[in-house]
């Protein structure tokens, strides 16, 4: 399906980026399609195709090997179900990801409608904001640079809950770990939507991507056991480092005999 806001080349790098994730696109030693093959498969000319595998190269997300090949770029990757809500650093560090905070950007402001409207306080309620980048430690190569942004986190939270003085120095991007650090909040529960997103100028920017690129997007709101929201958050995340599931059980009645 063609999607006409967003460029031919970066929806095909979106298809190939889910054929790699579900390994119908790659080969035992991690090789593509050729580009006459991907075009053929996604009925797409070669040009757009030789479009789309170089933003997936500058992206590292795979390498290109002049005469031999194109190759699914050997990094770890982020893969976690959503039942239990965990920071980003928490998941990259249990597979071996090292990741670091860009320079965030905080300010003390007003709420507006739209934050106030999530968080459920007043228009104008003081908040901090938080908008940060999380870059990934690569093993530098001849053509991949040292470090990639791999998400853009913005978190807006009631300073009566969090102050611009409250993040030391031992702040590491995540404010949910601040807050389990703390202990003091009684935390209960996340209500997250989940969508893809077109990455604006400002996004593009901070993540070093081609306006109109696709992203996961997160949305949160984060309660405490009295049912008061503490942070309202949304997450940007880069396709290729990070895979989401979800565990669904069987309801309790489904499949039992239907008594007359």
């Amino acid at each position: 399906m063609v999607i006409k806001n967003i460029p031919l080349s970066r929806q095909i790098v979106q298809e190939i980026i889910s054929g790699i994730q579900s390994g119908t696109l790659t080969r035992e030693n991690g090789a593509l399609p050729s580009e006459a093959e991907l075009s053929q498969r996604f009925d797409v000319s070669r040009a757009t195709i030789r479009e789309a595998l170089s933003l997936l190269e500058q992206r590292g997300t795979v390498i290109r090997r002049h005469g031999v090949g194109t190759f699914v770029a050997p990094t770890p990757r982020i893969d976690t179900g959503l039942e239990e809500l965990e920071s980003l650093e928490t998941l990259a560090r249990r597979i071996g990801l090292e990741t670091r905070m860009g320079n965030p950007t905080i300010e003390e402001r007003g709420a507006g409608p739209g934050e106030a409207e999530c968080l459920q306080v007043p228009p104008g309620t003081p908040v901090l904001s938080i908008a940060r980048v999380i870059l990934t430690t690569e093993r530098p190569t001849e053509r991949r640079p040292a470090e990639r942004a791999i998400a853009y986190l913005v978190d807006i939270v009631p300073t009566s809950v969090l102050r611009r003085e409250d993040l030391d120095r031992t702040f590491r991007g995540s404010v949910l770990d601040l807050f389990i650090h703390r202990g003091d909040l009684a935390l209960s529960h996340s209500r997250t939507d989940i969508s893809i997103q077109a990455a604006d100028e400002t996004i593009a920017r901070a993540l070093n991507l081609q306006e109109g690129e696709p992203l996961h997007k997160l949305e949160a709101q984060l309660y405490t056991r009295d049912g008061r929201i503490v942070d309202y958050s949304t997450s940007y995340f880069v396709p290729g480092y990070f895979h989401f599931h979800v565990i669904r059980r069987i309801g309790q009645t489904s499949g039992a005999p239907v008594s007359s």
